[in-house]
């Protein structure tokens, strides 16, 4: 691509169109509208449209959304609107997955191939879909269907099996997400057009017996119109946002304090501690921003909350944007989740028409508005510096901590982020107040936690249990091991979590316990795997998945991540160098070169998976081991 102004067929009208229904239509000749007399003595936009960087991203959405793809034309005058420089803006073009920047047909579907849907039968799907639509890739031959397919890290549909996600181009473009899926599933769905809005009731088994009675974050699933404001109002919606005003900023801050919530998202970082440090900054404006980029393999918590509860998350991230002292606030979320996404626009919009948001909300005396932004296929976003860049309109990579979001965050400003578990939590916390909150658990873990269980399972699906369960019992509340076959392992906290062994079933699921351990809850991921499960290629697909998802920005990552793929590989061939005692020695430097070095939490997470299965002996134990046989 020749990355100059000009250098490349112009925009047609239909790519014109789709930029002006983000961009709105250009002024003057200076950004992409028709050169008149006037532009020639005076020049209009500079920082006023620098200011609009941040719209870049929504801009590439709604081009593919239209036509299939980003063309060289197109980017150019989208740089020509924004005043973006071409290179940069193919940059982030072809930074995300979903983005496509090569000619396309209308209708692509990514096919789940990760750890969840390959232990229930992602490989068999692939192979369908190979022999129904040909090879596999964006650029594959017209096979007489109209559309292609590709292999897609999680999709988000763990507790259904396989899943797809259709990207269907056009005048009115759909995305679907679909699971299980097989091929004449979607072959059905691309012929009917079936709208994002259509899914089946999600798996949340508790809510089937009597134990939906001590649900808390769960508890309105099911129970609630998703797309009603009247039917989330009716169940109590909307009265902790009354409770906070009648608090004050103040009195919500020791509220969350006194809960002692931690964040859901992996880290488990203290809550009031992040939303205190807004506060308290003197720097203005302040912003706070939900993560739903929900991106590790074998997560689905976010989805089913945004997806059944949305107006609960419209409700938290504004009572956060009360006790932050924030204004305007971002839900960013992940581009697999097109049902998702489509019920939190229609939310906000319910929530802004009967005043819930807006310049006055409730009549309270405080402002506060929010923006729904779709993500574009980056694992990395998930980490939060990174999230604030693609919101930005750049590369998901993430900065350099310090300075932290709490002091330079969304465009430089001191800024709050959390995921949609831990907002949802805070709703509790001022249903309850926070001390009762706090007797829930355990001293150092409060609350609830939700978990995501999904392989061999008898029951997979979203759970909601009290801290300090054992794992074992979270398992036997999901059924058991399918078919009573013996347990081998159990992975928590996805991809970027740990082994454990039958020996850790009597474990309390908490975020000491865990580190005791040596493991991680994560982002309460619970994959149950028997003894037919094949470690080696749940191990190769996950470090494939950190080679693929690596940003590249920092050679510990960039390289490290690729050379603990090409270790496994050669040991899955029998083919080590030296001797598999060799080869594992050379994983452990590796893992302590990624995690001592990466600039973030993708490359100090991405070995340790591998390494907890050398611990436990699931790979690398063989009898063979100073010769070159994997086990």
């Amino acid at each position: 691509m020749d990355l100059r102004f000009g250098a490349t067929a112009p925009a047609t009208e239909q790519e014109r169109a789709a930029i002006a229904s983000v961009l709105g239509p250009p002024d003057t000749g200076w950004d992409g509208g028709k050169r008149t007399t006037a532009d020639g003595y005076a020049a209009f936009g500079g920082h006023a449209a620098r200011a609009r960087r941040h719209l870049l991203i929504p801009a590439l959405h709604a081009l593919q959304d239209r036509v299939g793809w980003i063309s060289p034309g197109a980017l150019d005058h989208v740089c020509e609107r924004l005043t973006v420089a071409p290179a940069e803006a193919y940059g982030v073009a072809s930074f995300y997955a979903l983005f496509r920047t090569t000619p396309s047909p209308g209708a692509v579907v990514h096919v789940c191939d990760d750890l969840a849907c390959q232990a229930g039968g992602a490989q068999e799907l692939c192979e369908q879909m190979r022999r129904r639509f040909g090879a596999e890739g964006t650029q594959a031959a017209f096979n007489g269907a109209g559309l292609t397919w590709q292999r897609s890290p999680c999709l988000g549909q763990c507790d259904r099996g396989t899943a797809a996600l259709i990207q269907h181009a056009g005048t009115e473009p759909s995305r679907l997400g679909l699971a299980p899926a097989d091929p004449d599933r979607i072959w059905q769905a691309l012929q009917a057009g079936t709208p994002a809005g259509a899914a089946g009731p999600p798996l949340v088994p508790q809510l089937e017996d009597r134990s939906s009675r001590t649900l808390r974050l769960l508890r309105r699933v099911g129970q609630v119109d998703p797309a009603s404001l009247g039917s989330y109002r009716a169940a109590g919606g909307y009265q902790m946002l009354r409770r906070a005003v009648a608090l004050g900023p103040q009195g919500v801050l020791r509220e969350v304090r006194d809960a002692k919530l931690l964040g859901r998202g992996g880290a488990a970082f203290p809550t009031a501690v992040k939303w205190e440090a807004v506060a308290a900054n003197p720097v203005r404006p302040h912003y706070v921003v939900c993560n739903a980029d929900e991106s590790e393999p074998g997560t689905f918590k976010d989805r089913v909350l945004m997806e059944q509860d949305p107006y609960a998350l419209v409700e938290a991230i504004t009572i956060m944007g009360y006790a932050c002292g924030a204004d305007q606030g971002y839900i960013y979320i992940r581009g697999e989740y097109p049902l998702a996404e489509a019920r939190l626009r229609n939310a906000v919009g319910q929530a802004r028409a009967r005043g819930f948001l807006g310049g006055d909300v409730m009549g309270a005396g405080f402002g506060f508005d929010i923006d729904v932004r779709r993500g574009a296929g980056a694992y990395i976003a998930g980490e939060e510096t990174a999230l604030i860049n693609s919101i930005e309109g750049k590369r998901a990579e993430p900065r350099n901590k310090p300075p932290f979001p709490a002091q330079s965050g969304l465009f430089g400003k001191p800024t709050a982020i959390n995921n949609v578990e831990t907002l949802l939590s805070v709703l509790e916390v001022l249903r309850i107040g926070g001390p009762a909150f706090a007797a829930i658990g355990t001293e150092h873990s409060t609350g609830t936690r939700l978990f995501c269980l999904s392989g061999s399972v008898r029951r997979p699906g979203l759970y909601e249990h009290e801290f300090g369960v054992t794992l074992r019992e979270v398992i036997e509340a999901a059924g058991g091991v399918t078919g009573g076959r013996p347990l081998r392992a159990v992975l928590l906290g996805g991809a970027a979590g740990s082994f454990v062994g039958p020996g850790a079933l009597d474990t309390p699921l908490t975020f000491e316990a865990m580190r005791a351990i040596g493991a991680t809850l994560g982002s309460g991921v619970v994959l149950v795997l028997d003894d037919r499960a094949d470690i080696t290629a749940l191990l190769r697909r996950i470090t494939q998945f950190f080679r693929d998802e690596s940003c590249g920005q920092c050679v510990p990552c960039r390289v490290g991540t690729v050379r603990q793929e090409e270790v496994l590989a050669r040991m899955a061939r029998g083919a080590p160098l030296g001797s598999v005692a060799a080869e594992l020695a050379l994983l452990d430097d590796i893992g302590w070169v990624t995690r001592d070095a990466s600039i973030c939490g993708l490359g100090q997470t991405a070995v340790t998976a591998v390494q907890s299965a050398v611990r436990l002996g699931l790979i690398g134990n063989g009898p063979d081991r100073d010769q070159g046989e994997l086990t």
